[in-house]
């Protein structure tokens, strides 16, 4: 690589600079010194005679010529890792890794239990688990970055036609009460009895904060009328704090199933309203499949799914060389 004006490990400072926004936050990420990662960019910069950086503010920000060169850089990243899981399949899963990534909630309570499975069967595989909003996991996995994932929101549409989505498993979002409460006595309570309810939540621009708005509309609740007394950023937050009696709160009946075996939490029934969401299966057909990932998608997908769901409808496509479309670059709002 005598010839090139970079190297692998420039290209890696680079990204980590950009991801931390300063040199000494991206030193200690990759276990270097700040004066190292320095005496790299400078060396860098005089390889391809251009300034990466402006280093007229506090933040480390990049120039244009700076952003072009990330922008390629993490491609030709992404492609050596591809390259080595593809050398790390020849040992027929005796190591390797595999990447998962999920939204919150699913990530949180469903997907721990479906790598412990995965882990007793291939136990020299290395389990990633990468959780992040629908939209920054979604982008993950077109880019490479994640092998595959299960999330329980909706694919950014400018990503739609170049992943493959599909419909895995239902949700159930069920309401939760204090065990004190007087409705946690009734089999059954009735639509109305929500607006008598004080409501424990996630923020209005929450994936499931929106499904519940969605279902409960069409269910003839008026959700402006809903007392939202109190909005917290976790599932387990806000289980503790209708443990605490402070609230009702819908969440995900995955999340719950430890309370509600021990008792702690009474799980509500509302006649004729069930709120439910679809999750789904994302993957990139257009990058290098592992064995390892096609392991997880046979052998522990299945154990899951809703019934009649078939692992077939993933296409087992394994590119050698992935191509990449010289106009993909993930902008600054994917991880939102």
């Amino acid at each position: 690589m005598s010839d090139l004006p970079f190297t692998l490990d420039q290209l890696r400072i680079l990204k980590a600079i950009a991801a931390e926004g300063s040199f000494k936050r991206a030193a200690d990420s990759l276990y270097v010194s700040q004066p190292a990662v320095s005496l790299q960019v400078q060396n860098l910069e005089r390889q391809l005679d251009v300034p990466l950086f402006d280093r007229g503010g506090r933040r480390a920000q990049l120039t244009e010529a700076g952003y072009l060169l990330l922008s390629y850089g993490e491609k030709i990243l992404t492609l050596c890792q591809e390259t080595c899981r593809a050398i790390e399949d020849l040992q027929n899963l005796q190591g390797g890794t595999l990447i998962v990534g999920a939204s919150q909630t699913t990530g949180t309570y469903l997907l721990p239990r479906m790598i412990g499975l995965f882990r007793k069967q291939y136990p020299d595989v290395a389990v990633q688990l990468h959780v992040h909003s629908t939209r920054r996991t979604a982008w993950s996995v077109a880019n490479g970055q994640v092998d595959l994932a299960i999330i329980g929101g909706e694919v950014p549409s400018e990503l739609q036609d170049s992943l493959e989505i599909i419909p895995y498993a239902e949700d159930e979002l069920a309401l939760i009460l204090p065990m004190s409460h007087p409705f946690a006595k009734l089999d059954t309570i009735y639509k109305d009895d929500l607006y008598k309810l004080q409501f424990i939540a996630l923020d209005s621009q929450s994936t499931i904060r929106k499904v519940i708005d969605q279902v409960l509309t069409r269910c003839d609740i008026d959700t402006r009328r809903l007392k939202i007394e109190m909005e917290l950023n976790s599932i387990e937050a806000i289980k503790n704090a209708v443990q605490s009696g402070l609230g009702a709160a819908f969440v995900s009946i995955t999340a719950i199933a430890k309370e509600l075996q021990m008792g702690g939490l009474h799980c509500a029934n509302i006649e004729g309203v069930v709120v439910k969401r679809t999750l789904s299966v994302i993957v990139n057909p257009n990058r290098y499949r592992s064995k390892a990932a096609e392991a997880f998608i046979n052998e522990i997908l299945p154990q899951f799914a809703k019934p009649g769901w078939n692992k077939d409808v993933l296409k087992s496509q394994r590119p050698i060389v992935p191509e990449f479309d010289e106009e993909e670059v993930t902008p600054s709002s994917a991880g939102g």
